[in-house]
């Protein structure tokens, strides 16, 4: 008898860094399952309410383009909104952040198909923010299976090992999961659970692990970086974590962090951050607003003048350090003055690389229910936070022209600096090589260098 002919799943990921990271991760679930059946996954982001339409038409698009496929859809909008996902009738099977990434789930689909009783693990949590009924299946009329359990529930995250996201040139250990604030505009926390992270002997054996494999580049990644080691026995800090991985692996060139909340900053990290050459001098910082009563109608945990501290104080110690940032235009409330004072912030605090968000009402939280900005104003104020953005990075890039620079080559003619500058060098090297080269110029959002 014939074994079955195995179809490879088609994955595809919306949102963030850690959703690329986990989709790399389910690939490697799925292949050790031996699943044969055809299937699409989409992995889902819930930032905004832009992000869940967004996810729902791929849904659609994809469910075309693969006739006769399963159809499982899981990631933070699944987690937070199962049901909506499950009315559609495109789909088979709604799984949660945390069943989406248990060996169990992918071998149950191996071996039972997408009926109730072959994912086992979990409930529905329901439609409301991740709040609901855990314990119970939902399976739609058509056939549907939502198992999507009680993320608050979590206590340790699901940590798998991948390696490069599609590519030789880096790799990404995943050291937290999850976020205990609340703040106003966001519903992270009920899509990933309260913040949990991975104990830093792990961290660091994955990282030498990576070494070993040739990788010359470790971004570190989580949802809230910072908060990482509260939970742990000790209560350790990011900052404990980073010279623990600095000294456990002597001969890593390269340590990346992504996207911190620059508040919570412990004096460990600012030290890495200010003297360590190995950790990369490129920082995402989560700002959001440059206004105080925003930033307070957010609950934030800052104010403006500690991001601008912040940023000359690591300037002064470490002028080559490049910020980026994420700024909200249009949050509930917004005036005009209020919105200047986030455009002025990109200068004052000399921000590079600007993700912008038109502020999107997401039901349940409390910006939801305040008074709104026109949603074409938010969009006219994002547009001009945009083009402040662009016009930073030209000036960036100028300033680099005739600058020496390390490049992390990510295809043959396509490195990154240690800006995290995407730079084009003549001649080509081959990927996940660092290169030293020099910068001759700047051509359609790009750096051009040559080797040197």
């Amino acid at each position: 008898m014939n074994a079955p002919t195995r179809r490879s799943p088609v994955f595809a990921t919306l949102g963030c860094r850690l959703n690329a990271y986990e989709t790399e991760a389910m690939k490697s679930l799925a292949a050790r399952s031996g699943l044969t059946e055809p299937v699409v996954v989409v992995n889902t982001c819930a930032v905004t309410a832009e992000a869940v339409r967004q996810a729902r038409q791929q849904v659609r698009k994809l469910a075309r383009e693969n006739p006769g496929a399963k159809v499982i859809v899981t990631g933070c909008a699944a987690q937070t909104e199962p049901g909506r996902f499950a009315e559609m009738p495109e789909v088979d099977a709604v799984l949660g952040n945390a069943e989406k990434l248990r060996p169990a789930a992918w071998a149950a689909l191996a071996e039972g198909g997408l009926s109730g009783d072959g994912l086992a693990g979990g409930g529905l949590a329901g439609g409301d923010l991740g709040r609901g009924d855990p314990g119970r299946d939902h399976p739609r009329g058509a056939g549907a299976t939502v198992r999507v359990g009680d993320i608050m529930a979590e206590r340790r995250p699901e940590a798998p090992l991948i390696d490069g996201l599609g590519t030789r040139s880096r790799a990404y250990v995943q050291v937290q999961n999850g976020c205990d604030h609340r703040c106003t505009f966001c519903v992270i926390p009920y899509g990933r659970g309260n913040s949990r992270s991975v104990p830093a002997a792990t961290v660091t054996e994955q990282i030498a692990r990576l070494r070993g494999k040739g990788f010359n580049e470790v971004v570190l990644t989580g949802v809230d970086l910072t908060s990482w080691g509260a939970d742990l026995d000790g209560a350790p800090k990011l900052g404990d974590l980073v010279h623990a991985i600095l000294r456990a692996v002597p001969d890593l060139p390269r340590l990346r962090i992504s996207s911190i909340d620059s508040i919570e900053v412990d004096p460990a990290l600012a030290e890495a951050i200010r003297f360590e050459p190995r950790l990369m001098p490129h920082l995402h910082l989560s700002l959001q607003a440059g206004d105080d009563l925003i930033l307070k109608r957010m609950k934030r945990r800052h104010l403006r003048d500690d991001a601008i501290r912040f940023c000359q104080e690591t300037r002064a110690a470490r002028p080559e350090i490049v910020f980026g940032a994420d700024i909200i235009a249009g949050f509930p409330t917004e005036t005009e003055a209020m919105f200047e004072n986030s455009l002025r912030l990109v200068e004052d605090c000399g921000l590079t690389w600007l993700h912008v968000f038109p502020f999107s009402a997401r039901a349940g939280t409390p910006a939801a229910r305040m008074p709104q900005v026109e949603p074409a104003v938010a969009k006219e104020r994002a547009a001009r936070l945009r083009a402040l953005g662009a016009a930073r990075v030209e000036a960036h890039f100028a300033s680099m022209t005739g600058r020496k620079v390390t490049l992390l080559m990510e295809r043959p003619d396509l490195g990154r600096t240690e800006g995290f500058a995407p730079t084009r060098i003549a001649g080509g090297a081959v990927p996940g090589s660092l290169i030293e080269a020099r910068v001759t110029g700047s051509a359609e959002a790009t750096l051009l260098a040559e080797a040197v």
